[in-house]
């Protein structure tokens, strides 16, 4: 077969088509992995407005070790954090931060724990200067999505660590957005 039988076979196969218009899609919206990340920042934001340097919260101490439950709460789940009963999934490790960056990984490790259902959570805070062993408590019981906090037992840091009860949605609520 030559070069014009092969278009003349084109021409044959092609018989009765239309030319397609073409035509070129704008979407009027940007992506939706931007807006996710826009959410994110947002939330982040919201989170950290919590954690104001001039509150002084009225916390507990008892032999140093430092307790906080929100009003709302079963005073049985204190007892509970005390003596080791929820295992942490979350750990943060605050060692060697400033008090700004600490405000910023606490805002996202509170985030975190909703997200995830985390309910109780772990943050080294060290010794050091005691600057952010005092502070970081103060911060988290400015957070209305903290159920308490206790100092961790030994096995989960001791004195250089504090373990959080984190507030999370309902659970038929976590069961339907599951699906």
């Amino acid at each position: 077969m030559t070069e014009t039988d092969d278009f003349a076979l084109f021409r044959e196969a092609i018989k009765g088509t239309k030319k397609i218009k073409q035509d070129t899609f704008i979407p009027s919206q940007p992506p939706r992995k931007k807006i996710n990340e826009l959410r994110e920042m947002q939330e982040q934001k919201d989170t950290e407005f919590f954690f104001s340097d001039e509150y002084e919260p009225l916390l507990k101490e008892e032999n140093e070790k430092v307790r906080y439950l929100r009003e709302d709460a079963d005073p049985y789940i204190l007892k509970q954090l005390r003596r080791g009963d929820f295992q942490p999934e979350l750990f943060l490790d605050l060692h060697g931060l400033t008090k700004e960056k600490a405000k910023k990984e606490l805002a996202a490790l509170i985030l975190a724990c909703e997200r995830e259902y985390v309910y109780c959570a772990s943050i080294m805070t060290g010794f050091g200067t005691r600057t952010l062993k005092d502070q970081i408590p103060r911060w988290l019981v400015q957070h209305p999505k903290v159920l308490a906090l206790h100092q961790a037992p030994k096995e989960w840091g001791g004195d250089a660590a504090i373990l959080i009860l984190v507030e999370q949605q309902d659970s038929l609520e976590h069961r339907l957005f599951e699906r």
